[in-house]
């Protein structure tokens, strides 16, 4: 499809939207995703380089006051952007980049501050991928270069990767460790993920639009439109939230490359440029080597987020700890005295109660309707607790959990407001489809996920010589048996096999791959 044939479809959107009454979905779902921005923007204040460096400036003037352009300027310059992604313009994707550059104006400095910090990285990583490097904005409007971000529904990491997508891309997620936030190697299993999706749709707008909703919604909206793989041709059919996925990437395209024309200039964010990696293979704890080495804690907690309680638990693994680059040796030759300084109390953990019997009862409960929800097959944390609108983290703290595993059969409580407890009181009894459906999502089944685009369905597997077993062999996980077959992917071995949490995965389990032609 030719760039001006774009143009014109975009334009007869934006039209039929400007004469649709006021609660057309596609409006809420500008007001929606210009909501998801501002929130994002806003979640930078609790980053701690962001709060030590935004003081110096934040009563800083503008060189000048906010300033609009006609449209014509606007499509000029979206045109000068180099890009193998076509960037269309419409009112919509206006609206997106004015909150960029003016509404949340202060707060959009901050970001293209932390932009000189990690876009350099993703760009190296994704160049090594074969990716186009115009798709480390998208980190931007997943996270606004937030690594410690987390969703309502549990995304989390400067990605946003949901639990089971981060494990299925060989990110550690445990009670301790969560490698969704860290930077680097989230980038890495995004690049991987990103060219999985790339392998499916050929195509970068859908690419984006899958890592937004998932491939199976991608897939039943193509099919849906009668097989049609244009991103503009099938946007009806795609969720709310991704319709207004693409203006989000195009706005925060236009407004990084554009910023100063609209008189802004990136606060500069005083993050440790030199710093380096070392692997360790003994039990750490950050506050151990902030006292030692006299280093601020809030610092070695900011450069690695992925150790959610400090603690590094380098005997079980070798684990890497991130430290500035003048302190790195005085970290090697103080080892022994690093890991014996209060030992007792950073690094033995005692657990005195069983966590099935715990009476435990945290403090934020007050007025709320307690209700007990029984664990089915194939549920996780983040399922749950987007069914009852609370946080993947509330789960953990109300019922005394030290990571995010579950059990089938287990009870959780769960506290909701009661004038909503006889509605989430229904939850339990309900199916998995249900309770997706309440929530505005649609479940992809084996038979529906790929319209003739991606891997067969277990469904449609007539011919045992279509496919060969593998067995699965302690250390696998399902991104490295993809590995192993040429032209296939981890994507494809879940469709497959039916599989939706890759992490359950075990030691003899037979898998299908298919066989490539």
């Amino acid at each position: 499809m030719t760039g001006k044939k774009l143009l014109l479809i975009l334009t007869m959107l934006t039209a039929s939207l400007t004469s649709r009454a006021v609660n057309d979905t596609i409006i809420i779902r500008d007001d929606e995703s210009i909501l998801r921005i501002e929130s994002n923007l806003d979640s930078l204040l609790s980053n701690w380089f962001v709060r030590m460096s935004v003081p110096k400036t934040s009563e800083a003037t503008f060189d000048s006051a906010a300033v609009e352009f006609n449209d014509s300027i606007y499509k000029e310059r979206i045109s000068r952007i180099n890009s193998v992604i076509t960037l269309p313009y419409n009112n919509i994707i206006k609206n997106h980049i004015e909150v960029y550059t003016a509404k949340k104006r202060e707060k959009f400095r901050i970001m293209l501050g932390l932009s000189d910090y990690y876009f350099p990285m993703i760009e190296d990583v994704f160049d090594s991928y074969g990716l186009p490097t115009e798709l480390k904005y998208m980190a931007a409007i997943e996270s606004a270069l937030n690594p410690t971000i987390v969703s309502r529904a549990g995304a989390t990491g400067l990605w946003q990767f949901m639990y089971s997508t981060g494990k299925l891309y060989g990110l550690t997620i445990n009670s301790v460790v969560d490698e969704r936030r860290d930077p680097v190697k989230a980038t890495h299993a995004a690049a991987r993920y990103l060219k999985d999706l790339y392998g499916i749709y050929n195509d970068w707008i859908l690419v984006i639009a899958a890592y937004n909703c998932g491939p199976g919604n991608v897939n039943k909206a193509i099919k849906r439109s009668g097989n049609r793989k244009d991103y503009w041709e099938i946007y009806y059919r795609l969720p709310r939230e991704t319709r207004g996925y693409i203006p989000q990437y195009v706005a925060a395209v236009y407004a990084m490359n554009y910023y100063k024309e609209h008189g802004l200039s990136p606060i500069e964010i005083n993050m440790p440029v030199a710093v380096d990696t070392i692997m360790v293979n003994k039990d750490f704890h950050l506050q151990q080597i902030s006292a030692v080495l006299n280093l601020p804690i809030d610092e070695l907690r900011s450069i690695n987020p992925q150790y959610k309680t400090g603690f590094v638990p380098g005997k079980s693994k070798p684990m890497s700890i991130t430290l500035p680059v003048n302190s790195l040796g005085d970290f090697i030759e103080k080892t022994d005295t690093i890991t014996g300084f209060k030992k007792d109390l950073y690094l033995t953990t005692v657990r005195t109660t069983d966590p099935t019997k715990s009476t435990f009862q945290p403090p934020d409960i007050s007025g709320k309707t307690k209700l007990l929800y029984t664990v089915k097959e194939n549920d996780n944390l983040g399922f749950i607790s987007s069914w009852y609108n609370v946080g993947v983290s509330d789960l953990r703290y109300w019922n005394d959990l030290y990571r995010n595993t579950i059990r089938v059969g287990q009870r959780l409580a769960i506290f909701v407001d009661p004038s909503k407890a006889e509605r989430y009181a229904k939850v339990n009894d309900m199916t998995f489809e249900e309770k997706q459906q309440m929530i505005g999502k649609t479940v992809v089944t084996a038979s529906s996920a790929a319209p003739q685009i991606g891997p067969v369905a277990t469904s449609q597997v007539a011919d045992d010589s279509s496919y060969e077993i593998y067995t699965v062999r302690y250390g696998d996980n399902v991104w490295n048996i993809a590995k192993k077959y040429e032209g296939v992917t981890a994507t494809e071995i879940l469709k497959l096999n039916s599989i939706t949490d890759p992490s359950r995965i075990k030691i003899g389990q037979k898998l299908k791959i298919k066989k490539k032609i």
